[in-house]
């Protein structure tokens, strides 16, 4: 990590000192990454644990701590040291926060500063939606982890790429386009085509499972693969409705992350590895590197507790792990990248774990670099859901119905103020902010349940409240318009609400460091709401437009803009819009 936060900085070479003073040395590095923030921010901005020099000094870290405040040397940056335990516990000026921190977040250069140092190059792969199902609020999850992961790694000044690997080929397909050809009798709508796509699965599955047990089941059943094997010899009217329709998928998926602002690097679609990959397991098998189970071609990995990686099914097509096989040498050889992620839901653990074993086991020596990130899924109050079953929240009319709620619920006092267009911008921002935060402030080992209502509340942890609170101090700016090149005094920020905003502040570019590292958008929000809620706070407590001592309302301004520009930012990286107003 790169030591790129001014606090951190001076607490480290005025520790360095003192322990310097007591004859001992800790690198800088050893020095920067033991600081951390106190419990409670009355305690100080910074906290030093003095574990690490027990072993050298012999002496309990209580003592350490005493002995390392006794060495301190104070002046005006520092306005208080305090062992507190076997910690040290460190206080700075207002004026040095001011001018260290505010001041570059106010000109914008705090949120340029490289945070770590030169890192593989990392390809993401994310949203793998199937073409001829419809995009659900369950797919966001994966669609906004994803996106935020990239984008809080990008500013964090990593190498990434980012990719998605829509399923294009499959039983899924082959179902949706039988019950088109064979049972549909309703002509495809003009517009909503991806939507009305999913809706015939749906129906398809319905009627496949009615007539199970059935003397028809062995019928479809060979219907079925009969449609799969047209569409892998790319020829047949099944094969012509498979690209027509393949594209009504894909402008669905387009217009999402059109609405979502997520653009990939790379696109790969099942059907470019289907007849490649299969052709792959054959030569592969060919060659005694893979061998049979009942008619089934794959890897045996019961020893390691793993089964049988089936790669090629008893009727000669292939399966996810065979494309994925494929694809992960593709992803290197062709992009040449040094460490690949898969972001997909924890349900395809032992998929992920067979692939990456036998591709080892093939000796391709980038296995070692291909990691699965697992989240756990979205559910409704009532359940999982499934397109198979067709229980599930359309994504397109989620976010119109929250829209619409937006708009009847908080603009609708502002219909003769404001313009149609700024009231559906507005409600459009706040439905998404919603959708986003909502989909990230939970880690990703826990379950997800989707509750409209309480995601657009404007009070409470959601994205919402973030929003509304950038919303207020950008109203707060327009009322009260700062004077540039005004000198500000930071020595007159003395007031507990001020100071927990500028310990905050302090800590944006570590806490995104941070998190970033550990794949973790939750960390972010959670820093984001707290930063709302201590601004709400300060705004309660510390008047500004009455304030009559100019100096302190220009420093109460000045951090107000910084506190704005930083939720702005922060929202901006997890995928969120930040409005004007609210």
């Amino acid at each position: 990590m790169i030591k790129h936060d001014a606090v951190r900085l001076l607490a480290t070479q005025k520790i360095s000192e003192a322990i310097q003073k007591m004859g001992q040395n800790l690198s800088d590095d050893e020095i920067y990454k033991a600081l951390v923030e106190p419990p409670q921010s009355e305690m100080g901005d910074l906290a030093f644990g003095c574990f690490t020099l027990a072993k050298a000094l012999k002496k309990g870290p209580p003592q350490i701590a005493a002995e390392i405040a006794q060495n301190f040397t104070a002046d005006s940056t520092v306005q208080k040291v305090q062992a507190a335990g076997p910690y040290l516990n460190l206080t700075f000026s207002p004026a040095f926060h001011g001018e260290k921190v505010v001041a570059s977040i106010l000109d914008g250069s705090m949120f340029k500063k490289q945070l770590v140092e030169s890192s593989p190059k990392t390809m993401f792969e994310y949203s793998q939606p199937n073409t001829h199902k419809e995009l659900h609020v369950g797919h966001m999850r994966n669609l906004c982890l994803g996106a935020a992961i990239v984008s809080m790694l990008k500013y964090s000044g990593r190498d990434v790429v980012s990719s998605t690997f829509p399923g294009d080929m499959g039983t899924h397909v082959a179902k949706c386009l039988w019950y088109m050809k064979k049972h549909n009798q309703e002509p495809a709508p003009e517009t909503g085509k991806g939507e009305w796509l999913g809706r015939m699965y749906s129906k398809a599955n319905l009627l496949l499972e009615d007539q199970n047990g059935t003397p028809q089941e062995v019928i479809n059943r060979q219907e079925l693969t009969a449609i799969l094997q047209e569409l892998e010899s790319k020829s047949g009217p099944y094969y012509e409705l498979w690209k027509e329709t393949r594209e009504w998928s894909i402008q669905l998926m387009k217009s999402v992350y059109a609405w979502a602002d997520v653009e990939f690097d790379e696109w790969y679609f099942e059907s470019e590895m289907d007849g490649p990959s299969t052709a792959w397991v054959k030569e592969l098998y060919a060659q005694g590197k893979l061998e049979k189970s009942e008619g089934a071609i794959g890897k045996n990995l019961e020893a390691e507790n793993l089964g049988f990686c089936m790669l090629l099914k008893t009727d000669g097509t292939g399966l996810y792990a065979t494309k994925d096989l494929l694809l992960a040498k593709h992803k290197f050889e062709d992009v040449h990248i040094e460490k690949s992620v898969y972001i997909v839901d924890m349900r395809q653990a032992l998929h992920f774990k067979q692939v990456f074993r036998v591709l080892e086991m093939l000796g391709f020596e980038q296995a070692k670099n291909c990691f699965h990130l697992q989240y756990n899924y979205v559910e409704l109050p009532d359940g999982a859901m499934s397109s198979r079953k067709g229980n599930i929240v359309p994504l397109t009319e989620l976010v119109h119905r929250m829209e619409d709620h937006v708009k009847t619920t908080y603009l609708s006092r502002y219909e003769n103020e404001w313009s149609k267009e700024d009231i559906n911008t507005i409600a459009g921002q706040v439905a998404k902010g919603a959708i986003f935060y909502g989909m990230l402030r939970i880690d990703t080992n826990k379950k997800i349940v989707f509750d409209m209502n309480e995601w657009l509340k404007l009070d409470g942890e959601s994205g919402p409240f973030v929003q509304y609170s950038y919303a207020r101090i950008a109203s707060l700016g327009r009322k009260f318009p700062r004077t540039e090149g005004v000198k500000i005094n930071w020595a007159s920020l003395t007031h507990s609400s001020e100071r927990q905003l500028l310990q905050a502040l302090a800590s944006f570019n570590s806490n995104m460091a941070l998190a970033s590292e550990n794949f973790r958008p939750a960390a972010m929000c959670t820093y984001l709401y707290e930063l709302a809620k201590k601004f709400n706070v300060f705004y309660h407590e510390c008047p500004i437009g009455t304030e009559k001592d100019e100096t302190v309302r220009a420093a109460r301004l000045a951090l107000s803009a910084a506190v704005g520009m930083t939720l702005k930012q922060g929202l901006s990286v997890l995928g969120i819009p930040a409005p004007e107003k609210m």
